[in-house]
């Protein structure tokens, strides 16, 4: 026999799922995490820079981490996060391709991480995407205050987010 209040517990976490807690959480995550790794990369630009060829190398090297700072700290923020997530995708998906291109070793220095870590963040970039910022978010509070004529039906599809 269950105890009451362990079902109760069950029960009435069974309807509340917390989503918009849980889009937070992934956004905080993910956001510090791809943050980390630009600030990594932005310390290593001499080195990263020695292994890339063309005359503007380093020029390319300093505009990928500027992208990645401000697309982490917009991702973490919840602003605009899902226009942020487009550029993080391409940059993950292309530095999956050098990884799977190289055979590790000269992307892993580069790139400074192991091969199926850009997969990791391309899975939940698409999942952010999908699934939005969440009500605990600039993009929420933006879409509230910048529409402030909104009809009882627009109301309460922001209200269902």
């Amino acid at each position: 026999m269950v105890p009451k209040a362990i079902k109760n517990l069950f029960l009435y976490s069974a309807g509340h799922t917390y989503s918009n807690l849980s889009r937070l959480f992934l956004r905080l995550f993910t956001g510090v995490m791809f943050l980390q790794l630009a600030i990594r990369q932005s310390l290593h630009i001499d080195e990263i820079t020695l292994q890339m060829q063309g005359p503007s190398a380093e020029s390319w090297v300093v505009a990928l981490v500027v992208v990645e700072i401000l697309c982490a700290v917009f991702i973490t923020l919840g602003f605009l996060t899902r226009v942020a997530l487009v550029p993080s995708l391409v940059l993950m998906w292309h530095a999956e391709q050098v990884i799977l291109s190289s055979g590790g070793t000269a992307a892993d220095q580069l790139f400074n991480f192991s091969p199926g870590y850009p997969l990791m963040f391309m899975g939940i970039f698409v999942f952010m995407m999908l699934a939005g910022p969440g009500k605990i978010s600039l993009d929420y509070l933006l879409a509230l205050h910048l529409t402030p004529d909104r009809s009882d039906e627009e109301s309460a599809v922001l209200d269902k987010a």
